[in-house]
This record gives structure tokens, C-alpha cells and sequence, in this order.
């Protein structure tokens, strides 16, 4: 480990892509920053791999693409709705985005947290592995002055602490930031990670070079609310599941057995079938959305990424590495701004939450607000995908001798036999409307 300097501006906790991206903004101002990372290198506590939209390096690290971690550029994109036999698919292709700029990609996150890291060191940060934040240090006024850490040499001194200590947000709740953890608001996201060759890879799932697939799937989870997904990487996919947390707490199955039914399921054991396993892996993620967004500016402390709630969980959008960015970067100028007039306190850190309503991270998951508690809820979960499986199989299906019916009367019967109440269903397309619309 590196000498410590226990005096320097800003202790940015975390050293994950909120983190990493806070520090490379406050280094490039001339500030000095210590990025503290609990773990053996930026990127070790997390997944293994999932979907990261890295647009928002453009002007960070313009051309990122040359060289950023990436598994394959994902150029289609799929929405499922599942039953135990059925499947209707939404399937978007674009050559589009196998190009710069590109739009999202697939990697290792241990890869690319690394990666971003990296680039913060290169700028000047100071990264600190190996070592946990056990607690926030205050003056006499109950203002964050610094960190306790595990290390021998114990406190680190600072003007401000970022932190971005991911999703239990131990330092906002120290600071008084945020509230007690409500489960309703977290899902936990289950994955294994299945290795195949990669011309087996690129046959199935109809890709060549570095193209990718992202499928999302709703439907798929016994019951349980949440969703499945299924990524593809170079030499691996990774498939899981995110259950709502109360609902997987309150029955008797295990998420590797839902992860079981996910593969078995018919449009899905071809693509994944002799893949062997590599990895399974489990984490907590912030779904709440706007409704968990807790105060993201103390006296000496700001707080970004997955401990200030910033991840999109909304069904057609599910993101959260370029929200962890951007909310990296928006502090990092907040706090250089509040550096330079030596005013650290809430008020004079208050510009952070204006930046991020200035941009798309605050007006998305307003706009988005209603739409968590309408994807977790038990008609999107078990009747709509039944629906609207059910109408298209009798739209396709041929009954000869009889006629064929029209899709007015169709949909009809199939609300009546899915028990779908029509003002539930009417307030559900307005909910809906005026979130997406």
C-alpha cells in the first residue's frame, strides 16, 4: 500500500465508476484526492459482467472506445414477456451500434471499474486499495471533517468527503443523509456466468466480431416480482434474475432456482444449453428509484452513484453505470466550485443537486418515478405477460374450419381470461403514458 497523505482535499470513498469518475474530475482541477477502495483493486467487489452505456465519457475521456474493457457493442436488444410455455419478444436490431459511438456494450465489470480507475491515477488521484471506511470523522459542529479507516495509521484528514460507498450507503446514513434501509425498495440481482466458445455464441444469437445481444425478460420469475436477463460476451453469457426482496424473503425458493427455471424455459435453454459455469454471483440493487433518492449534500459530505439511489430500474431502461458516472462527475465539479470559495458546508455544496436536475440523471428518474412500483406490481408481473401471449397466439393461430376472429374480440376474451379489470388496465396505459410518453 502507498504512503497516505492524511491531509488532502477530498477522500472520495468507493472506487467504483462514481467514484473513479469523481476523482479524475477533482485531479484534472488540481485538487488532491485519495480514492479508497475496499477492495484488492477498483472492480473486485463487483459483478462479473452486465450491459454498461458509456456515452457519457464523450467529453471525460473523448474516444474511450479505443480503449475501454469492453466484451462486444450490444446492436440488439430485446424485451421478453414470458410465461411457463410462452414467449413474445420485442427484438430491436441496428448496425448502428456497432459503430462509434456506440450506444451500450457488455463487459466484466472487474474490467472496467479498473479500467476508470486507472485513468483517475493517471490524472494525479491517489488510490488506496485494501482499505474499508469504518465511519466519518466530524468537528465540533457535527460537520464531516474526514474517515475513519481499518488501516494502522487510522484517520484520513479531508476538506470533504464524496461518498460513493455503493448501495447499503453506510456514510449517508452516518451522515443523517439518508433514512433506515426499506427492502421494499431493493432487488436483488442473482447471476451465473456460463461459458461457451464464441462461434457458438455468435450462431445462436445470430452476431458476428464484437456484436452483442441484450435480452430482458419479465414473466420469467415463478411468481416472485422482478425480471431475467441474458447478456452476451465474448467467451460467456451471463443469465440471473432480480426478485424483489420482501417478496423472495417471504417464500421458500432459492434465487439459483429461478435462475433454473430461466434457463429451462423454452426460448431460452437453446441459447444457453452445455454452457458451463464460471461464476454466480449476487447483489443488492437501489430500484425505488426516485422515491429513495436520499439528501444528496451535508456539511463536508456529498454522496453519488448507488448510494444516492441513482439507478434507472424502469423496465425498458435498466441502467446505472452511466448514472454512477455522472453523478461522479457532477460532484467532483460541485465540490471543486465549493473548494474554491472555501465553503463545504450543505449550502455551499447545494449546487450538485442543481446540476444533476440540469441533466439527464435527476429529469430521468422524475419522469420515471411511477414506473418502478408499475413494473414490480403483480398485474405487469403475472397477467399482462399472459395477455398478451394468450393474443397473440390466437391472432397467429390457425382454427379452421372456424373463422377467424377479429383482434378487437380477441383481446377481449383474453382480458376477461386473464381477470384484468378494464379501469386496471386503463389506469395502467395512463401510468404508463404519461411516464414513457
Amino acid at each position: 500500500m502507498p504512503d497516505v497523505d492524511v491531509d488532502v482535499d477530498v477522500v472520495v470513498v468507493g472506487a467504483g465508476p462514481a467514484g473513479s469518475a469523481a476523482a479524475m474530475v477533482l485531479a484534472r482541477a488540481g485538487r488532491s484526492v485519495l480514492l479508497v477502495e475496499r477492495g484488492p483493486f477498483p472492480g473486485s467487489k463487483n459483478m462479473y459482467g452486465g450491459v454498461v452505456y458509456p456515452r457519457i465519457l464523450d467529453k471525460l475521456l473523448p474516444g474511450w472506445w479505443e480503449e475501454a474493457p469492453i466484451q462486444r457493442w450490444v446492436v440488439r436488444r430485446a424485451t421478453m414477456l414470458a410465461t411457463e410455455t410462452q414467449a413474445l419478444t420485442v427484438d430491436y436490431r441496428t448496425q448502428a451500434w456497432a459503430a462509434p459511438p456506440y450506444n451500450g456494450a457488455t463487459a466484466y465489470r472487474p474490467d472496467f471499474d479498473a479500467w476508470l480507475a486507472s485513468k483517475a491515477e493517471a490524472d494525479g488521484a491517489q488510490l488506496l486499495c485494501f482499505t474499508t471506511v469504518t465511519g466519518l470523522l466530524r468537528d465540533v459542529s457535527g460537520a464531516v471533517t474526514g474517515v475513519r479507516t481499518d488501516r494502522p495509521d487510522g484517520d484520513i484528514r479531508a476538506r470533504l468527503v464524496i461518498a460513493c460507498d455503493g448501495v447499503n450507503a453506510f456514510l449517508a446514513k452516518e451522515a443523517g443523509l439518508a433514512g433506515p434501509t426499506d427492502p421494499s425498495h431493493y432487488t436483488l440481482g442473482v447471476k451465473e456466468t456460463l461459458a461457451l466458445p464464441k462461434h457458438v455464441i455468435d450462431e445462436r444469437f445470430g452476431v458476428r466480431g464484437r456484436e452483442g445481444v441484450d435480452i430482458e425478460m419479465v414473466g420469467c420469475t415463478g411468481g416472485i416480482p422482478g425480471g431475467g436477463f441474458l447478456y452476451t460476451n465474448l467467451e460467456t453469457v451471463s443469465i440471473g434474475v432480480v426478485l424483489k426482496l420482501p417478496a423472495l424473503a417471504a417464500q421458500s425458493r432459492r434465487p439459483e432456482d429461478v435462475i433454473a427455471g430461466v434457463k429451462a424455459h423454452p426460448a431460452i435453454a437453446p441459447l444457453v444449453d452445455g454452457g458451463e459455469l464460471k461464476e454466480y454471483s449476487a447483489h443488492l440493487i437501489p430500484e425505488a428509484g426516485w422515491s429513495m433518492i436520499p439528501e444528496l449534500a451535508g456539511d463536508g459530505i456529498l454522496v453519488a452513484g448507488d448510494a444516492a439511489g441513482l439507478c434507472l430500474a424502469a423496465g425498458i431502461w435498466l441502467e446505472g453505470v452511466n448514472y454512477a458516472i455522472a453523478s461522479g462527475m457532477l460532484a467532483a465539479e460541485a465540490a471543486v466550485h465549493a473548494l474554491s470559495r472555501s465553503d463545504t458546508s450543505a449550502e455551499g455544496l447545494a449546487g450538485y443537486r442543481r446540476r444533476l436536475e440540469e441533466v439527464f440523471v435527476l429529469r430521468d428518474h422524475r419522469k420515471l418515478r411511477r414506473v418502478p412500483s408499475l413494473v414490480l406490481g403483480d398485474r405487469v408481473q403475472r397477467q399482462y405477460p399472459t395477455l398478451a401471449c394468450n393474443v397473440v397466439e390466437r391472432l397467429f393461430r390457425v382454427d379452421n374450419p372456424d373463422p377467424k376472429p377479429g383482434l378487437a374480440r380477441i383481446a377481449r376474451d383474453e382480458v376477461r381470461r386473464a381477470g384484468v379489470r378494464v379501469r386496471d388496465l386503463a389506469a395502467d396505459a395512463w401510468a404508463a403514458a404519461r411516464s414513457f410518453g
